[in-house]
């Protein structure tokens, strides 16, 4: 049987695995870990984070702001361009 290891060695290793641009063979083996254990962690890790969804949300949003700002920008120098005409213009 395998040795037991702590929480924090484990998000350890997951977060090092997900973040370090490294092989998950690499990690494993700098970690003292097996592959498949490795996986597993990293499994296990996912199903525990938040649905994407909410980060996919946000950037439906972010994206129709900016179109909404983009098109408030161009109404806006429509507007002063009217106003410098209609300003030229004499009675």
């Amino acid at each position: 049987m395998g040795t037991k290891r702590t929480t924090e060695f484990r998000q350890e290793a997951v977060r090092v695995a997900l973040t370090s641009g490294l092989s998950r063979m690499q990690v494993a083996a700098d970690f003292g870990v097996g592959f498949s254990t490795l996986s597993r962690w990293i499994q296990l890790e996912r199903k525990e984070l938040p649905e994407p969804a909410a980060q996919s949300d946000l950037e439906a949003e972010v994206t129709r702001l900016r179109k909404e700002n983009r098109l408030l920008r161009e109404e806006r120098e429509v507007l002063k361009k009217a106003t410098v005409f209609f300003a030229s213009q004499k009675p």
